[in-house]
């Protein structure tokens, strides 16, 4: 949180102008032969920068391609059939931990919002301690859900063997929650919106003091090695910070593609339009490499990863910035 609150009142007093400023090395070179190939969870970014406007002036292709979850989403980087993606560090963290050979390359922080475990609207269960001996669903192995289940049992003095854990991805999960087949879910973003909107789902927690709130980009080696590609990236990263400033600028406009997007009411839209203005762009440092190390120890301490890495040797840390 330190790296968060630190950063946060230099990049509030940040216009969308100054954050338009062209990079130089971009504004000198021919990118219209590029093509970013750009992962992209559940759609969310691409719609994003698109009610921005933000996708209207590109030197560059981009050819997207949509994952339900982080673990395909890094599952296809692993695969190189994509160039960069995003998703939060614990899922990164367990990518790389099993084998993928990714660098971070840009990353942004929310403060831990994101990420809820709901429980249906008419559950007996009315905090985390009362899920003892019952069965819930982390989403996926690795995620930042399953991270936030960890945390909250623990915080609730529950050890993981008192509770059954169903790994599903997230259209299961949502059925098997929507059916009363598991009694609490974890999930981030768009699925937690439709469990509000259209179940009525209760949040016994939304992941604030247990959740890092790291929203972190990772990229292929191959894209990495090719100079054009990499300032493709730098220019994009630059168009995903000034959306987040949009959003703070244009909280009408914000909250509309919200409601659009989730197609959930004005409720559920206000809720989402705080964890989607709080994002503030960090510097990738040996800091931001030890916020890594944090989530893989709690994964270790579990015996979900075992090993050693060193995340100062995944970061690049020379990426322009505009």
């Amino acid at each position: 949180m330190t790296n968060f609150v630190s950063r946060r009142g230099l990049v509030l007093g940040t216009s969308l102008a100054v954050a338009a400023r062209a990079i130089p090395a971009l504004a000198a070179t021919d990118l219209s032969g590029v093509t970013l190939r750009v992962g992209d969870q559940v759609g969310q970014q691409q719609s994003k920068l698109r009610a921005a406007g933000l996708l209207d002036d590109l030197p560059y292709k981009i050819d997207w391609s949509v994952y339900p979850a982080a673990v395909n989403l890094h599952e296809a980087l692993k695969a190189d059939a994509i160039d960069i993606g995003a998703a939060n560090d614990s899922p990164t963290v367990t990518a790389i931990a099993n084998g993928s050979k990714v660098q971070l390359v840009a990353a942004w922080d929310n403060g831990g919002l994101g990420t809820s475990l709901l429980v249906p609207r008419n559950s007996s269960v009315q905090q985390v301690a009362d899920l003892r001996g019952k069965t819930i669903s982390p989403t996926t192995r690795g995620s930042v859900a399953h991270y936030l289940v960890v945390g909250a049992l623990q915080q609730a003095g529950l050890r993981l063997d008192e509770v059954k854990l169903a790994f599903m991805n997230p259209i299961d999960a949502g059925a098997a929650f929507q059916s009363g087949a598991i009694d609490g879910w974890a999930t981030w973003g768009l699925y937690v919106a439709r469990a509000r909107g259209q179940l009525g789902a209760r949040i016994l927690s939304d992941g604030v003091g247990i959740n890092s709130g790291l929203f972190v980009f990772s990229a292929t080696p191959s894209a990495l090695a090719d100079p054009l590609k990499r300032l493709a990236m730098a220019d994009f990263f630059n168009r995903v910070e000034r959306g987040y400033i949009w959003s703070r600028e244009q909280k009408a406009k914000d909250t509309e593609w919200l409601k659009a997007f989730t197609k959930q009411d004005d409720a559920i839209a206000e809720a989402l339009y705080v964890e989607d203005s709080s994002y503030r762009r960090i510097a990738i440092d040996d800091a931001f490499a030890a916020r890594l190390r944090k989530t893989f120890d709690t994964w270790t301490s579990i015996g979900l990863l075992q090993g050693d890495i060193d995340f100062r040797s995944r970061i690049i840390r020379d990426l322009p910035i505009g």
